[in-house]
C-alpha cells in the first residue's frame, strides 16, 4: 500500500463526525469505524439517538450501546488502531495491555488525543490533555475535560470559559454533545447567579436542545435543575411553583425507579415539597397532598439510612411533615407514624455530630407528640430540643420550641415554661 493509499484508508477508518461524548460512558469513549455503512449512524448517534439498526460489523458496539461492556469486549478482536482504541476504552488494564503513546500514533493527530481523554477520566493522569489543533466533536470533548478539572479546582470562570468554547467546538459536528454541554453551562450559571432570569433562559434553551434527542436521562436531569431553580425563585408564587411540577412530572415521564433509582427518588421529593408548599384553596388540593406523601414514600424506596443517609433523613422528615400537617380522616395513625419517622431521624443524627439536626428533629417530634395529646412525652422532648438550639445559638429554634411548650401549658391549664 502506497503512503499515499494508508492516509486515504486511515481518513476512511476516521470517518467524522464521530459521536464520543454523547451517551453514557464507556460506551460515550467509543470510536465508530468509518466507511459508507457507518456514516448515517455516525450522524444519527451524534445527533444523541440510537439508530434503529447497526451494521452487523458493528455488533460490539451495539451490544456497548445496550449496556453490555463485558460482551462488547469479549467481541472487539481486530488490530486495527479504532479496535484497539475501543479495546482500551472498555478495558483499559485488561490484556493486551496498549502503550497509551504507541496508541495515540496509531489513531493519528486528530483522534489521538482521545486517549489522553479517557485515562483523564479514569484518574490515570492528573490534569487533561492540551489542544493540539483537534476540531469539531474532539476539540469539544477536550474542552469539556479541562472544565471538570476547573470545576474540581473551584475555578468556576475557567470552567464556564472552557464550556463555552466546548459547546461552540461541537455545535455543528454534534448536537447531542452540544445539547449536553449546553445543559452543563446553564447549570453551572445557576449554581453561580441563582435562578435569576437570564439562567432559566439559558435553561430553557438547554432543554430545547436535549429535547431534540433520545437521552432521556440527561433531559430527566435538566428538568429536575429548572423545576428545582423555578421552585427555589417561587417563595409563594403559585404559578412558579406550578412551573416546577409541571418539570418535575416531564421528568418523571422520562424515567422509573428502574432506569434511574436515585435520579426519579430526587425527582419525586422535590415534586413532593413543591405540592405541599402550594397553598390549599379548595377541597381537591387535598388530594395534591396525598400525592405528595405518597411519593415522599416512593423515594423512600431508594433512599436508606445504609446508602443515601443524608437524603433518607431529609425525606423521613418531610414526610413525617407532611403526615403531621396533612387533612386526614386518619389524623391520629398519621401522627402515630410521623412521631415513629422522627425517632428514626432522631437516631440517625448524632446530637454530638450533629447537634442542629437531632435538636431539629426532636422539636418535630414533640409537635407530633403534642398533637397527639401526649403533653408530658411531648415537653420532656421539647425542652431536650430547646436546650440543644439554646447552646448552638439557634434563636429563632428556641422561640418556636417555646411557643410550642406554651401551647401545651395552656391546654394543661399550667403556668409556661420559665
Amino acid at each position: 500500500m502506497t503512503d499515499r493509499d494508508a492516509a486515504t484508508d486511515i481518513a476512511t477508518r476516521h470517518a467524522r463526525p464521530q459521536p464520543i461524548g454523547v451517551f453514557p460512558l464507556p460506551a460515550g469513549f467509543l470510536l465508530v469505524p468509518g466507511g459508507d455503512d457507518t456514516a448515517e449512524l455516525r450522524r444519527t448517534l451524534a445527533a444523541g439517538r440510537r439508530p434503529d439498526a447497526w451494521p452487523a460489523r458493528l455488533g460490539a458496539l451495539e451490544l456497548a450501546y445496550r449496556g453490555d461492556v463485558v460482551g462488547a469486549a469479549t467481541q472487539i478482536d481486530g488490530d486495527d488502531p479504532i479496535d484497539r482504541y475501543n479495546r482500551f476504552v472498555l478495558r483499559p488494564g485488561g490484556p493486551p495491555v496498549e502503550d497509551p503513546a504507541q496508541l495515540r500514533q496509531a489513531l493519528g493527530a486528530e483522534l489521538g488525543i482521545l486517549v489522553d481523554v479517557v485515562r483523564f477520566a479514569l484518574g490515570d493522569l492528573a490534569e487533561p490533555p492540551p489542544l493540539a489543533g483537534e476540531t469539531g466533536e474532539i476539540a469539544a470533548l477536550v474542552h469539556s475535560a479541562h472544565a471538570a478539572h476547573a470545576m474540581a479546582a473551584g475555578r468556576t470562570g475557567q470552567a464556564a470559559a472552557a464550556l463555552g468554547q466546548a459547546v461552540a467546538a461541537a455545535w455543528e459536528a454534534s448536537p447531542g454533545l452540544a445539547a449536553q454541554l449546553l445543559s452543563t453551562t446553564a447549570d453551572l450559571r445557576r449554581s453561580v447567579e441563582g435562578p435569576t432570569d437570564d439562567v432559566l433562559a439559558d435553561l430553557t434553551t438547554a432543554l430545547a436542545a436535549l429535547d431534540a434527542t433520545e437521552l432521556v436521562i440527561a433531559r430527566a436531569e435538566l428538568r429536575l435543575t429548572l423545576g428545582s431553580a423555578y421552585q427555589e425563585r417561587a417563595g409563594g408564587d403559585p404559578a412558579a411553583l406550578r412551573t416546577a411540577v409541571e418539570h418535575y412530572l416531564g421528568a418523571l415521564r422520562l424515567i422509573g425507579v428502574d432506569s434511574a433509582p436515585e435520579l426519579f427518588a430526587a425527582v419525586q421529593v422535590n415534586l413532593a415539597t413543591a405540592y405541599l408548599a402550594m397553598p390549599m384553596s379548595q377541597a381537591s388540593d387535598q388530594l395534591r397532598i396525598g400525592v405528595a406523601i405518597q411519593g415522599l414514600r416512593t423515594a423512600l424506596a431508594v433512599y436508606t439510612p445504609e446508602t443515601h443517609p443524608e437524603q433518607w433523613a431529609s425525606t423521613q422528615l418531610n414526610l413525617a411533615n407532611a403526615l403531621v400537617y396533612a387533612p386526614s380522616a386518619h389524623q391520629k395513625d398519621n401522627l402515630v407514624e410521623a412521631a415513629a419517622r422522627y425517632q428514626q431521624v432522631i437516631v440517625a443524627r448524632d446530637r454530638d455530630t450533629d447537634p442542629l439536626g437531632h435538636a431539629r428533629a426532636l422539636a418535630n417530634q414533640g409537635n407530633a407528640l403534642a398533637h397527639l395529646g401526649a403533653y408530658d412525652q411531648a415537653a420532656a422532648v421539647l425542652h431536650e430540643a430547646r436546650s440543644i438550639f439554646e447552646e448552638s445559638g439557634a434563636d429563632d429554634a428556641v422561640l418556636a420550641v417555646r411557643g410550642v411548650l406554651d401551647e401545651i401549658a395552656r391546654r394543661r391549664g399550667a403556668p409556661g415554661p420559665a
